[in-house]
Order: structure tokens, then sequence, then C-alpha cells
């Protein structure tokens, strides 16, 4: 029976059981499509990354919800490198190593940092894609889908889809009162919105972080069979990062996203922004993953 080996490796935290988990399966260049999707729904994590031979980058990787392959995700891509470095299939050789990553829209630009603490976990910085902006919604209809009403939006922003690879509704809300209440209140009808619309998952987010540390806090809602809430998020927080710099919400284009302190798996995200708010060349999202379970997958 053929084996393949896998890593759980926690992403955008340096505690094991902190941040998003993500199961990564190595060497998995034989699997089918249909195999991973029924081994996504097996491992049950809100994404797995499956790592393949790339012939225009130095590894491939594609990521399957339990529901969907999706074009780019940004934790399972600190999980993914964070399990090639621990394993020794990437070397590190010097303080920074660049490297591409292909994923199923083509290749993206790595950077690993190494830590200069001695036993913590490398950096993981990941480019995302030029941002894309979507269609505007109508705050009416979208914000009781989340048992909330217009008047729990910051005045003046738009409900809007953004995508720096993976597409995303952005919701930017007045405070964490109003975050904290945020919930999918018919799931029947959040589907049926979802299904004609132009994002794959909602963003909510407010400015001021969790602690003192951060800028921004937020929450990230899947669609069963997916989980129904993502402690921390790269993607996201890379469409957001482009809101907000876009929108003027920003002062700087650098600043640290905080996720999942509600959810008992506090996770720090390190963003920074290239290019002018009416022009953004791309984002980058940076954070690191502990490995908390090594095994073999037995097929």
């Amino acid at each position: 029976m053929p084996t393949y080996p896998f890593l759980l490796v926690d992403a955008f935290t340096t505690t094991a059981l902190g941040g998003n988990p993500c199961a990564v399966v190595l060497d998995a260049d034989d699997l089918s499509a249909d195999t991973m999707q029924r081994l996504a729904r097996e491992f049950n994590q809100s994404e797995t990354a499956f790592v393949r031979r790339s012939t225009v980058a130095e590894f491939g990787v594609r990521y399957f919800t339990p529901a969907e392959e999706i074009p780019l995700a940004g934790h399972p891509t600190i999980a993914t490198i964070t399990a090639l470095a621990h394993t020794g299939q990437l070397a590190l050789p010097s303080q920074r190593t660049e490297l591409l990553l292909e994923l199923l829209h083509g290749p993206i630009a790595i950077a690993v940092e190494k830590s200069a603490t001695a036993g913590q976990p490398p950096q993981v910085r990941m480019t995302q894609r030029k941002p894309v902006f979507g269609a505007v919604h109508d705050p009416a209809v979208v914000l009781p889908l989340f048992g909330l009403s217009p008047d729990d939006l910051v005045p003046g922003s738009l409900v809007q889809t953004v995508s720096t690879g993976t597409p995303q509704l952005m919701l930017l809300l007045r405070d964490q009162e109003a975050l904290r209440r945020a919930h999918i209140s018919d799931a029947a009808a959040f589907a049926r919105y979802r299904a004609g619309s132009d994002f794959f998952s909602p963003h909510l987010f407010c400015l001021g972080g969790a602690t003192a540390a951060g800028h921004t806090f937020a929450r990230h809602f899947g669609t069963p069979p997916d989980i129904g809430e993502d402690p921390v998020t790269g993607s996201a927080t890379g469409g957001m990062a482009a809101y907000l710099w876009h929108h003027g919400y920003l002062q700087q284009p650098e600043f640290v996203a905080e996720q999942g302190h509600w959810m008992g798996r506090v996770g720090t995200v390190h963003v920074s922004i290239a290019g002018p708010r009416e022009d953004i060349e791309s984002v980058t999202i940076a954070g690191q993953g502990v490995v908390v379970v090594e095994g073999q997958l037995t097929l």
C-alpha cells in the first residue's frame, strides 16, 4: 500500500496548538484530485496542502478545503514551507532563502528568514497576487446574513469583494463589539447568497488589535462542510490589507493583523503592502509555524 509522509502544522504562531492548523501531505505527486479532495475531508482542517514536484518552481502545492480546491491560501503556505524546512526537503543555507512555490494558477514568491532566537521556527514571507477589487455589495442585504445591521459597519465603508489570489468578501465593522456579535444567522440564506456572488468566503474585521501590538482584528467564516470559523487567515488578510490601504483606512503600508484570540488560537500576521493606494502592486504576509504532528498516511 502506498504511504505518504504528512505533518500537522500550526500556522501564524510560535506556540503549539495556537494559530491555525493545517495538514501538509508530502510527496503527493501521484494523488488524483479526487483523492486529495477525499483526504481533505478526512483531515477536516480548514485547508489541507499537497506538496508536489514542479517544473517552474522549487515546489508545487495544491490546497483543498473539505469542500473544494482553492487557488491560493495563506496559512497553508506558511504551514507548507514550515513542513518542508522541518523535514529538510527545503534547505535553508543562509539567513534568508528565496524560492518560488507553484500554486494552482502559477508561482508566487516566498522568502524564508531564520529566527535570531535559538529554537524558534523561521519566518515565512508570502507575496500574494496583485489585488483585484470585485463587486460592491448591498449592506442591507449582506449584514443581516451575519446577524448585523448596516449600522455595524464603519460609516461610509464599502462591502466589497477583494482578491489577492482567492476572492473574499470584506466587511469593515465599527468596533470589536459588533465583531463579537457576528455570526452566520441563516446558513441556507448565506449559502444562496454566496452561490450567486463572486466571493469564496467572508472576512469581517475592525481597526484596532486584540492586543496592544495589533492594528486589526478579524473573524473569518466558512460554509459547511468547510470549517465554520477559521482561526487565522492569510489570503483574507491579504485582501483585507489591500482593502484598507486602497480605501484610506491605513496610515502606513505595514501593520500587524491579529485573529483567533476569541477561539483560543491566537494568531499574528505581519503584513506589508507595495505600491500606491490607487494601484497596489502586491501584498506580502508573514508568519511562523509550529509542527505538532508527524506521521505516515497509508492508502
